[in-house]
């Protein structure tokens, strides 16, 4: 069985801990769930096939069937951004841990943020129509300085609430001392 669909079928508590250290002294990372990756294919799919059907029908009637074959392209990068959807969705992860939260993404160029609880000033959950459709919600962090903001997209609307309300509450246990 390939790590894929294990992945996708695995419910969010079972792969919260398998980005860990060996040892068990790092971080316990958490994979974003797969609700996310469904609907950005939806969305790929959705996008890309009307653009399909454009380069292809209207080519096709207006200038000959031959010309039909400019349909080939977006569903050439259909079959591309599909893969790298996938693989994009499997970088996202993040980790609370006792002063900060890290934030890992990333496939060519891998970024890593670290908020200090303390240094943040607004924790917001938003969602939007499609979002709310597959039932996901994002987590948006503000700080002052403007380059650490940092967002966790795609994640389950009660997992959203529970961060927005643990780092609030971290926040403003840490910014007292400030």
């Amino acid at each position: 069985m390939d790590t894929g669909s294990a992945r996708e079928a695995e419910p969010m508590a079972a792969v919260e801990g398998t980005a860990g250290t060996a040892d068990g002294d790092g971080p316990v990372w958490i994979a974003l769930p797969p609700g996310l990756l469904r609907m950005r294919r939806l969305l790929l799919v959705v996008w890309l096939g009307l653009i399909a059907l454009a380069a292809g029908l209207l080519p096709g009637l207006l200038a000959g069937p031959a010309w039909a074959v400019f349909a080939v392209l977006p569903l050439a990068l259909m079959a591309w951004g599909w893969v790298m959807i996938d693989r994009n969705w499997r970088s996202w992860r993040y980790a609370e841990r006792a002063d900060d939260l890290l934030i890992s993404r990333g496939v060519l160029w891998r970024e890593e943020t670290v908020v200090p609880y303390g240094r943040m000033q607004l924790v917001e959950v938003t969602s939007g129509p499609v979002e709310r459709h597959f039932g996901l919600a994002s987590v948006q962090l503000h700080t002052a300085a403007a380059a650490t903001d940092a967002t966790i997209p795609g994640l389950d609307p009660a997992e959203a609430e529970r961060l927005r309300d643990r780092l609030t509450e971290l926040g403003e246990a840490r910014s007292a001392g400030l």
